[in-house]
């Protein structure tokens, strides 16, 4: 029996008639069993007060065994209706329980199924134990409800405790409080007790071990990874300081980290208590984390303050990355904060340039409107670094102290609650620029394409540096090259000096993954791949940390240098995260030749790639 039913007014990605009725606590018994990939057990959903006859859940891809209401143990059935399948998967479908006027309980049993995009289950041959096979899940946007019936909105924050039953030997964590050891008989619970949106509910499974960095943090990954992880996340408790400094007391009790099997498909994810970690972010030399200062800024922004819908997802990223460069500032000054900017800042321009010439140029937007789509195609740089400059260039015209004072209250007004533009418009208009007789462009950042004219710019020193290293080689100079030097020495015994010469070259250590990005970004597309040859003879982009292997990758495939394919298919193969492989998969298709090579290694590396990838990458052969 299926029933068509419309999406929720207030939430365009959400069957749910929130309005009406709504989760207030949810409980969840499961049972994690590997051997099928499927989880089975019940989702317990402990209601608002409500007149409502009916209440609408997401759902996509489980089986529902049987939906009872009542306490557990005092369960009467109940009907349910299934909805129709939306016409392209993305919202999955509408379940309709019927329910009693003023129904407390409702309880769900069901099964995942193979259409669970949320989990991403790994052999253990493919794990870095190779032992035992591991699980992890990602919620956002609206993938949750592939592994629980629940009301998918981000305008429903409610808290959950969870029961997990999973095989001997692994350890079970959470976006919750976290066991530090694991369970000999496999089983764990947990408590998220302050409120949070659906897609913040995270789970993984596996041979996992923690170390303490202080009493409030630590880092969880599977034992080989631990200890590098531990060193590089070693200034974790310094960020929790200066983001408490700025913005106010840290809400959630720990935050811990786990580092996350290599497929998984983001940089990091906020999920409270429990950040997830993308292992390219361990990489060696500090570089890169600026993304653990990024998912610490959402315990404000997000996590504490959450967007309404997915329209407004401004207001979780813009937010987050502007508090990330005050963190790196704190702890790292002015320059290194600066460099992160401009480097973001080319990544703005480009991608502004793609969605102009795109069949939906609106989404350079900070306010979107994703009806009908989905909410995956918000999650660009818009949403992050128009967010982050509109809120730098609101600081430059109403001052720092002014704008944090601004930011803490804001935090504090609408701490644990859901926001959408319109209602932070009037708040920014109260708050900020009408006591102090200022006037902002704010309707044109808001709801205008492009980039305003009066969006801060920012310049770091240290990458006109590696400009003009670029613009050496692109006149066919060997930057790396020994140069003979001289220099005047004394001469022992005597008050007299000779001249003496000595071979210099240049140290690649001297210089940090940023700097690196922007050289391999301003080198020409005409320099002769020989040369590009010799400069990974010694530089060794090839072989460097993630983010320096996609930049060279990248480069090489528009010059359609074939001689990095095997290092090229090694990256595709045993990288999961979307914003290296997507790209360099797009790149590799503008050219015939190479498109037949690019599907033949996606079809290697697919099974090893979390859905959100996947998905993405299948999209680009079509």
């Amino acid at each position: 029996m299926t029933e068509s039913i419309n999406v929720s007014v207030q939430d365009p990605h959400s069957y749910s008639n929130i309005n009406e009725i709504r989760t207030k606590h949810l409980s969840l018994d499961l049972e994690i069993n590997f051997e099928n990939k499927t989880m089975y057990g019940v989702a317990r959903h402990q209601m608002s007060d409500s007149k409502a006859n009916t209440a609408i859940f997401d759902i996509n891809g489980q089986v529902i065994q049987k939906i009872t209401i009542g306490k557990k143990g005092a369960e009467k059935e109940a009907d349910f209706v299934i909805g129709k399948i939306d016409s392209d998967s993305i919202l999955g479908q509408p379940l309709v329980v019927s329910i009693p006027r003023g129904t407390k309980y409702i309880n769900i049993y069901y099964q995942t199924t193979d259409r669970c995009d949320a989990l991403e289950w790994i052999e253990a041959e493919n794990t870095a134990s190779g032992k035992y096979p591991y699980l992890y899940s990602q919620g956002q946007a609206i993938l949750t409800r592939t592994w629980i019936p629940l009301q998918d909105s981000p305008s429903n924050r409610f808290t959950y405790d969870a029961t997990l039953h999973v095989p001997k030997g692994l350890m079970a964590l959470m976006s919750a409080e976290n066991p530090k050891y694991k369970s000999p008989k496999g089983i764990y619970h947990f408590e998220m007790n302050l409120p949070i949106p659906s897609y913040l509910i995270a789970i993984t499974v596996g041979d996992i071990s923690y170390k303490a960095l202080d009493k409030q943090c630590g880092v969880y990954a599977e034992s080989p990874m631990l200890n590098r992880a531990v060193k590089e996340f070693q200034d974790l408790p310094r960020m929790i300081d200066a983001a408490e400094m700025l913005y106010g007391p840290y809400a959630w009790g720990r935050y811990d980290v786990i580092v996350q099997h290599k497929s998984f498909p983001f940089g990091g994810m906020e999920n409270p208590m429990l950040t997830f970690i993308n292992p390219s972010i361990v990489a060696g030399d500090g570089s890169l984390v600026s993304v653990i200062a990024h998912e610490l800024a959402h315990s404000w922004s997000g996590n504490l303050v959450t967007n309404e819908s997915w329209n407004d997802f401004w207001l979780n990223e813009g937010f987050t990355v502007y508090i990330e460069h005050r963190i790196m500032e704190e702890l790292y000054g002015k320059e290194l904060s600066n460099t992160l900017c401009e480097i973001e800042h080319y990544e703005l321009v480009q991608e502004l340039k793609s969605i102009a010439s795109s069949s939906h140029p609106e989404d350079s937007r900070l306010y979107l409107s994703l009806k009908g789509r989905n909410p995956d195609d918000g999650m660009t740089s818009v949403a992050y670094v128009k967010g982050a400059y509109f809120l730098k260039t609101l600081e430059a015209t109403v001052g720092r102290k002014k704008m944090d004072g601004f930011v803490k209250d804001y935090f504090q007004y609408y701490k644990f609650k859901t926001i959408r533009t319109e209602i932070f418009h009037t708040f920014l208009n109260k708050k900020l620029l009408y006591p102090n007789n200022i006037e902002f462009n704010t309707d044109e950042w808001f709801y205008l394409e492009g980039l305003p004219l009066n969006s801060i710019a920012i310049k770091s020193k240290r990458l006109e540096l590696m400009r003009d290293y670029a613009d050496q080689t692109n006149r066919g100079d060997d930057i790396f090259a020994q140069v003979e030097r001289y220099r005047w020495v004394k001469i022992k015994g005597k008050n007299k000096k000779r001249k003496e010469s000595y071979m210099e070259q240049l140290d690649i250590k001297n210089f940090n993954t940023q700097e690196w990005q922007t050289y391999i970004r301003n080198l020409s597309l005409r320099i002769d791949t020989t040369h590009l040859d010799q400069i990974d003879q010694y530089a060794h982009f090839s072989e460097a940390n993630d983010e320096l292997k996609f930049e060279w990758f990248l480069l090489n495939i528009k010059k359609e240098n074939r001689s990095i394919r095997s290092k090229l298919r090694v990256f595709l193969i045993e990288t999961g995260r979307r914003k290296y492989i997507l790209p360099l998969y797009r790149a590799l298709c503008l050219n015939s030749k190479d498109k037949v090579w690019a599907k033949q290694v996606f079809n290697e590396a697919k099974g090893g790639y979390h859905s959100v990838s996947r998905n993405s990458i299948s999209a680009v052969f079509d």
